[in-house]
């Protein structure tokens, strides 16, 4: 019996409409040619995998956001990929063998057990970008570089750019001698950004006053040019790989200043994301008016060594259907016209629907005794027979 719970999808399962459809395949065709012309391979990793190798190195979150069902054939536990980044590694790790640097991009549904706060579907359609085998600020420049590249031909007008590194807080953490839990808990107080939090814990634990101040400085320190000075003043007395990673977010802004003077960089020291398997630069983009990044990545050198293969790597990812979506104006919408052609069995009007077809038109040809008109197929144009020629005429009001 058909029911109204017939055509309920799940909550967070969106269907795709054809205008939508087509304006993000466009889309994808570009951003695909785009990581072409950068030399990015595309790859497609399985939508299903077993578990093990699906979550291997990617920490708790992304094992929170797995599906998970048994295998009929194996009895063992599988995952839908909620990620594609470990699925690529495991690739640049396990089948290319090379040790010069690898440009690998990839692009497909993932699925997650649930929404965030703002975006609702748990489907996204991951896009991204992968740079295995270099481990300088080159490589990481290039892949932001690419990301902003990304964005402008998707038609995203006015990105910011928050930059960050977590090598900053593990080294700090190291320096005061916080076992696992302790690092997790401050990690946890540093992403809410909560100051008393964060005072009351490090006057809990028995750390030196230096790396105390030096932690509870990470809160305030975010901003513009003056955060990578004000950072070697407050945290002097850090390590040298501290005062090397500010030295190297540093290198990075002045470089993409130089490359995108219009572009908005900021600095954010206690922003994490990612903490659990990334290793050095964080960065993401955000769009006035949206609550939340729209495109993210930074470097994550350890996660290859579960695969055997412990290679440097960078990279970002992106929901394609928030980029399309936060496209500004209609130059990324289809141009070609919607022709409608007759019903008419004529060896020159085949010949012109093919031509008009190679060129990129869309040609709709009606079938024999079938309802609807030109304007009702959704058709701008038609063709109507001139003396010895087919021409395109517009369907007039």
């Amino acid at each position: 019996m058909l029911t109204e719970d017939n055509w309920l999808l799940p909550e967070g399962i969106d269907e795709v409409f054809p205008e939508e459809a087509e304006h993000l395949e466009q889309l994808r065709r570009k951003i695909i040619d785009l990581f072409a012309s950068w030399g990015y391979r595309l790859v497609m990793p399985p939508l299903i995998e077993f578990i093990e190798s699906l979550l291997i190195g990617s920490g708790n979150d992304l094992d929170l956001q797995t599906f998970k069902i048994i295998d009929q054939i194996s009895g063992r536990l599988m995952g839908i990929r909620a990620d594609m980044t470990p699925q690529v590694a495991r690739i640049d790790a396990r089948n290319l063998g090379s040790d010069a640097p690898t440009r690998l991009c990839y692009m497909g549904t993932v699925l997650h057990t649930q929404s965030d706060h703002l975006e609702k579907s748990r489907s996204p359609l991951q896009v991204g970008v992968e740079l295995y085998g270099h481990s300088g600020n080159a490589s990481d420049l290039e892949i932001i570089r690419l990301m902003l590249e990304m964005l402008a031909i998707a038609g995203i007008e006015n990105v910011h750019l928050d930059l960050g590194h977590v090598g900053i807080y593990r080294e700090l953490a190291r320096q005061a001698g916080l076992n696992a839990q302790q690092e997790a808990e401050l990690f946890e107080i540093l992403q809410r950004k909560d100051h008393p939090g964060l005072v009351d814990l490090l006057q809990s634990l028995t750390v030196s006053d230096s790396s105390a101040e030096m932690l509870k400085a990470l809160v305030d320190l975010n901003g513009h040019e003056d955060v990578i000075e004000e950072a070697r003043k407050l945290l002097a007395s850090a390590s040298e790989s501290v005062h090397r990673a500010l030295t190297d977010l540093e290198a990075i802004s002045n470089s993409l200043r130089g490359l995108f003077p219009a572009l908005c960089i900021n600095f954010d020291l206690a922003e994490l994301r990612g903490y659990h398997y990334k290793t050095g630069i964080v960065f993401a983009a955000f769009v006035p008016g949206y609550g939340r990044e729209i495109a993210r990545g930074g470097r994550y050198d350890e996660i290859g060594k579960n695969f055997g293969r412990a290679r440097p790597a960078t990279g970002f990812s992106a929901d394609l259907k928030v980029v399309a979506r936060l496209a500004v104006g209609e130059e990324n919408r289809s141009t070609r016209l919607r022709i409608f052609a007759p019903a008419v069995d004529d060896p020159d009007l085949h010949e012109q629907i093919r031509n008009l077809r190679s060129t990129g038109q869309i040609v709709i040809q009606e079938l024999s005794g079938q309802i609807g008109s030109a304007r009702e197929m959704a058709c701008s144009h038609y063709l109507r027979k001139q003396g010895l020629a087919w021409e395109i005429v517009p369907v007039s009001n």
